[in-house]
Order: C-alpha cells, then sequence, then structure tokens
C-alpha cells in the first residue's frame, strides 16, 4: 500500500517522498502475478478475476478519469484563489470539493487549513464529505448510486462543518507556520514510455466492456474459439500492464492523481492503473477465500449484517484510497449493504489524510473521529429505515 512520507525542509517546505515506496509497490505486484500465473483451478480462478476487474470496473473506471481530468485540465480554475476569495462560505466550498470524485478537492481543502486560511469546521466537512478514488469506482458502475453518494456525503459535511465551527473557533488546532506545499519533480518516468500502449489496450477494452455490459456476446458474435478469446486477451494484458505500470511508477499515487502540472494524459493512466490494481486485490481477496474455504461470504454477512456498517465505518479509518476501494468492491459485489457503503463514503477521508497526518497529525486524528459519528448516524439510520 502506498504510503507518503514528508520531510520537512527548513521548517516550510513539505516535499512527499517515499524510499520505500518501489519496493512495497513491486512485493505486491509480484504476490499478485505469481498467484496468477500458477497452474491448475487456484491460477484459472485469478486470471479471472483479473479479467472481470479490468473488463467490469477498470475500463469504466478510466473513462470516467478522462471525463473529469480533462475538464480540470481544460478550465484550470484556480481553487486556491477562490477560497481566498469566499471566506464566508469555505465550509460549503469545502463540502462541494469534497464530494467531487477523486482526493484532488479534499486535498487542496486540507492545505489550505494548514496554512491557516479556511476553518477547523471546512476540515470536518472536506473529510466527512470526500469518498477519494472510491468515488471512481461506484460512479463507473452505478451512476445512480454514486451521484446519491455524493449529494449525501457533500451534504452531511457541510451539516457537520457548520456544527463543528459552532462548538470551537474558527482557527482551532490551526498550524500558524505557512507551509509550501511541493512533489518530487521528474520529467519523465519509466513507465510513461508504455502510456501508448495502455491507451491501445485501454480503447478495446473500453468497448468491450460496453458490450458485455449490454450482455452481448463479442467472442460468440466473432465465432473466437476458448483460447481466442478477445475478451481473456484483452482483459488479461490490460490487467497485467496495469499493475506493471503502478508498481514501477516512482511518483506516489497521491501525487499522480493531485499533481496539476503533470501531463493530463499521464494523470489519468496513473491514476487508473492505481484504482485497478486495488479493484483486482478485491476481487482476489474474495475469490482466494472462497476458493479454499468454500464459504458463502453473502451469508456470513447476513449473519453478521448489524455490524457490517460498523466495519466498514473503521475501514474508512485507514489512510489512503486503497482500502476504501476494497469496500466498495464488496458493495458492488453485492456482499455488504448500501447502509455499510454510505458509512463508509461519510468516514473514509481517502488520499486526503495522508498530508493531514503528516503535517497536522492532532487535527487529522480529530477531524476523522468528528466524520465518524455522522457516518453512524445515516448507515444505521438507512439500514434500519431502508434495509
Amino acid at each position: 500500500m502506498n504510503e507518503l512520507i514528508a520531510s520537512i525542509i527548513d521548517r516550510r517546505t513539505i516535499i512527499f517522498a517515499n524510499e520505500g515506496r518501489l519496493l512495497k509497490k513491486c512485493f505486491l505486484a509480484v504476490c499478485v502475478l505469481a498467484i496468477a500465473f500458477q497452474q491448475g483451478p487456484l491460477g484459472e480462478v485469478v486470471r479471472a478475476s483479473m479479467v472481470d476487474a479490468y473488463i467490469q470496473v477498470s475500463v469504466f473506471v478510466g473513462f470516467t478519469l478522462f471525463i473529469f481530468i480533462g475538464l480540470d485540465s481544460l478550465t484550470k480554475f484556480n481553487t486556491d484563489k477562490f477560497l481566498e476569495n469566499s471566506k464566508k462560505y469555505h465550509v460549503a466550498i469545502a463540502s462541494l470539493l469534497g464530494a467531487l470524485p477523486g482526493c484532488g478537492g479534499a486535498i487542496i481543502v486540507v492545505t489550505q487549513y494548514i496554512q491557516g486560511r479556511i476553518s477547523f469546521g471546512s476540515l470536518v466537512a472536506v473529510l466527512t464529505a470526500t469518498m477519494g478514488d472510491a468515488a471512481f469506482l461506484l460512479l463507473a458502475s452505478e451512476p445512480m448510486t454514486g451521484a446519491f453518494i455524493f449529494l449525501l456525503g457533500g451534504t452531511v459535511g457541510m451539516i457537520s462543518g457548520y456544527i463543528v465551527d459552532i462548538i470551537h473557533s474558527t482557527d482551532y488546532l490551526q498550524n500558524e507556520s505557512k507551509i509550501d506545499l511541493q512533489f518530487e519533480k521528474l520529467e519523465k518516468t519509466f513507465v510513461s514510455k508504455f502510456n501508448l500502449f495502455w491507451c491501445v489496450i485501454f480503447f478495446p477494452g473500453f468497448i468491450i466492456g460496453l458490450l458485455v455490459a449490454f450482455q452481448v456476446d463479442i467472442d460468440a458474435m466473432l465465432n473466437l474459439p476458448k483460447e481466442l478469446s478477445l475478451v481473456f486477451i484483452i482483459g488479461s494484458i490490460g490487467a497485467f500492464l496495469s499493475i506493471f505500470m503502478w508498481a514501477l511508477n516512482p511518483l506516489s499515487d497521491f501525487q499522480c492523481s493531485t499533481d496539476r502540472s503533470r501531463n493530463y494524459v499521464s494523470r489519468v493512466i496513473d491514476t487508473t492503473n492505481f484504482v485497478t490494481t486495488w479493484v483486482i486485490c478485491g476481487f482476489l481477496i474474495f475469490e482466494i477465500f472462497m476458493f479454499f474455504t468454500a464459504i458463502d461470504m453473502k451469508s456470513v454477512f447476513s449473519l453478521w449484517l448489524p455490524f457490517v456498517p460498523l466495519i466498514a465505518i473503521l475501514f474508512g479509518f485507514l489512510p489512503g484510497c486503497g482500502p476504501q476501494i476494497i469496500v466498495t468492491t464488496f458493495y458492488l459485489n453485492g456482499y455488504i449493504p448500501l447502509s455499510a457503503e454510505m458509512g463508509n463514503a461519510i468516514s473514509n477521508d481517502g488520499d486526503a489524510l495522508f498530508p493531514a497526518i503528516a503535517l497536522a497529525p492532532k487535527a487529522a486524528i480529530i477531524a476523522t473521529l468528528y466524520s465518524a459519528i455522522p457516518a453512524v448516524i445515516v448507515a444505521y439510520g438507512y439500514m434500519y429505515l431502508f434495509e
């Protein structure tokens, strides 16, 4: 799992780096690929899961990212200046930025709080509203559910933020020192050489994904034998390529999705690869567990149903988008109810928790605990009323 380490230079500049990042990412990738290349039933299950993850999920996540990051690159909207000129509406703006898919808006608000420009209530609002990169997965798979949760998260975040500002002073726990946020600067990474090949696989994969979603058997339509299955070939190459590029990317997942100075296509590809890897991990956790135990996971979760939303909420306390993508994958596969997904969406802070913990740990912990309160209320309220 990607980690974020902050090194302070002159106590004013924060450079995000992680010397052990590549080693950890490569270790995870090697473990996944080693299982996938095994002969026998287990290898077949893993390879099929990777294909399903890419064709049924990742191609739609990538398409969604092309739209959102493309709009972000075209508009070049200066969020920092907008926040500075709209001080009366900081909580509302923070909630809106947090509700947007991805971690970029939330991270902007976190850095603004650290520099003393917005209130603690705004920090609580954005951490409550944000769903991180798991939002792209939900939006691509269930657009209506995704839109509902974005609206819910933004509304709950706004209410929470205003309540917190009433309880505490607006400068509560603010770090008074001014901090300049910078990233590692690399003109070109090794994996960017594969961007063109990635696109060559992705766009046919997206078309195949659409056909599969509409129950069209493209292999049967083209009279292709099982060993030449277009779905399997494109899905396998796409999944392996995504894991390979993610593991060998020297930049953090945090920088890949939030550094607006980077190339538009590279931002889309790197973020898609990150989401793809964790979606595959989510698929594999279930498939491998069921392979060895033959336990019906739906029955297990049904048995412990009253505790499932609470577990999902506690999962939201984990920094980063990876664990949250796994929770969303569980929901999309029907293993956990919508109430649990809603609780996790409200309690999780995505990658925005990394800079918050590195630069203002006490504020980050308290804000995260505050976000758990509406998460419990909403999750169990929805479960009691509608499930």
